[in-house]
């Protein structure tokens, strides 16, 4: 019965999420996706070039590589995003900070898609416990946020080029403050991502060994996947199903899929925690199974914890209580 209800709960948060939204139009957009290639017309080119993508160790890497105009002030951090996009708010990163009076650990909190808030009680919660917490925005979202837009329809659409420009975006962001908070002083840093946000938290600690310790939130690999037959994503997979094949899809996003990062995921420094919850229905229980099975078979052990709830009620007690220690015991491990 209680399950039943949970169901219901979460259903209702679904709905309620997409309330307002409108569809948006399919597009390739591969210029934004992929710097410095020319206009291209077809599904098969945008693929081609997402491969290469997979293939490049560098297309995650910041090409500028400058840690110039950081602005601190009351808590806040701003700096430039090295992406620059048409939408102006969206090239300042915009991040929180709750100090915890001590350099020895910092954690960076990648929020999930469409968040309205962040996260005060986390961050209060270990602050608290001598870790410093920083809370960044990710594209299109709070101080970023399209004027006049009540959803960050920009960071995850039935447009190929700007979703994968949007996720690189973040990634390279949060690389950028990763450095910032090295050169500070903090000696180790952890990034904490939920739901869309594991994606990208998942990407930097693919990539950067300055992570050595990453939880991933709701999570799974493929990214294509989770957006076609997730409930949260209905209205992007309604554009995209009459233009675009799954398969096609998988290629054209595949830089963004953390399976194919699964041997990066399983270096020996890194420590790597992940929540999923069984009643999912945003992030299907057998996309994150698949995940978990690559990761194994890289190499990988990653602490797993499942939690008999759906996608919006692991925010609920017990289940948020439950995630948060686990959490807390991944951050303590070492020290």
């Amino acid at each position: 019965m209680y399950h039943s209800w949970l169901d219901h709960w979460d259903e209702r948060r679904a709905r309620r999420g997409g309330e307002g939204k409108k569809p948006t139009g399919f597009a390739l957009d591969a210029e934004r996706a992929f710097p410095g290639v020319k206009k291209i017309t077809s599904i098969e080119q945008f693929c081609a070039l997402a491969d290469q993508a997979v293939a490049d160790p560098a297309f995650f890497d910041d090409p500028n590589v400058s840690d110039q105009g950081f602005e601190r002030l009351d808590g806040w951090l701003k700096f430039p995003s090295d992406i620059s996009t048409d939408v102006e708010q969206n090239n300042v990163v915009s991040a929180k900070i709750t100090e915890s009076g001590s350099f020895d650990q910092a954690m960076v909190i990648f929020h999930h898609w469409n968040a309205s808030a962040r996260n005060r009680q986390i961050a209060n919660f270990f602050s608290r416990r001598g870790i410093t917490v920083v809370e960044i925005a990710m594209p299109y979202h709070f101080e970023r946020s399209r004027p006049g837009s009540v959803h960050a329809d920009y960071m995850l659409s039935p447009n190929l080029g700007r979703t994968v420009q949007s996720v690189r975006q973040a990634v390279l962001d949060g690389r950028k403050l990763i450095r910032w908070l090295k050169i500070e002083g903090y000696r180790e840093i952890s990034v904490l991502g939920m739901s869309l946000g594991s994606w990208v938290a998942g990407l930097i600690a693919a990539h950067d060994s300055a992570v050595s310790k990453a939880s991933l939130f709701l999570t799974a690999g493929s990214l294509a996947d989770m957006v076609w037959t997730g409930r949260a994503t209905r209205l992007i997979r309604d554009s995209l199903e009459p233009e675009i094949e799954l398969t096609d899809l998988r290629r054209a996003w595949g830089p963004l899929n953390l399976e194919n990062y699964a041997h990066s995921l399983a270096r020996p420094d890194l420590d790597l925690q992940v929540v999923l919850a069984k009643r999912d229905k945003v992030v299907l229980p057998e996309l994150s199974e698949r995940f978990m099975q690559r990761l194994k078979d890289a190499g990988a052990r990653p602490n797993i914890l499942e939690l008999n709830c759906g996608h919006y009620s692991l925010a609920m007690p017990p289940y948020i209580l439950l995630a948060g220690l686990s959490l807390k015991r991944l951050l303590r491990r070492g020290r």
